[in-house]
């Protein structure tokens, strides 16, 4: 008997907790959905590569706040917390730090970029030139 109830208090327990964890969401999106949740929703894209990478290219519509950059934990919390958030860099790595820094801030729904740049341009998406 004494089992069953220590079962059933872990088991509990880690339903209750599980059941607060609900103020944000990131999703994993592939280019192809990227392209249609800014076509469906009013989405902030958001580039968290450096300027000098930029250069070489970025997404039509996208804004940059630099993941290096001092400013960057102050930068992100300029966006809108209630509109989803696609962010995406080079290869998926900082994005995917960066997803879990909006999260923690209270965002409530974020995408990231599978792949991120590198996959974008595979799929011969366009990207617009800095100039």
């Amino acid at each position: 008997m004494n089992r069953f109830l220590l079962i059933f208090i872990i088991a509990f327990t880690v339903l209750v907790g599980c059941k607060d964890k609900t103020e944000g969401e990131i999703t994993l999106v592939t280019a192809e959905e990227m392209l249609s949740l800014m076509e469906l929703e009013d989405v902030q894209l958001v580039d968290v590569r450096t300027a000098k990478e930029r250069e070489d290219g970025y997404i039509k519509n996208s804004q940059n706040i630099d993941f290096y950059s001092p400013t960057f934990d102050e930068d992100i919390l300029k966006l809108d917390k209630t509109k989803p958030v696609i962010i995406y860099c080079r290869s998926g790595k900082r994005s995917s730090d960066c997803a879990e820094k909006l999260i923690d801030a209270g965002f409530v729904k974020v995408y990231d970029l599978k792949g991120g740049m590198t996959q974008w341009l595979f799929e011969d998406r366009a990207i617009e030139m800095a100039n």
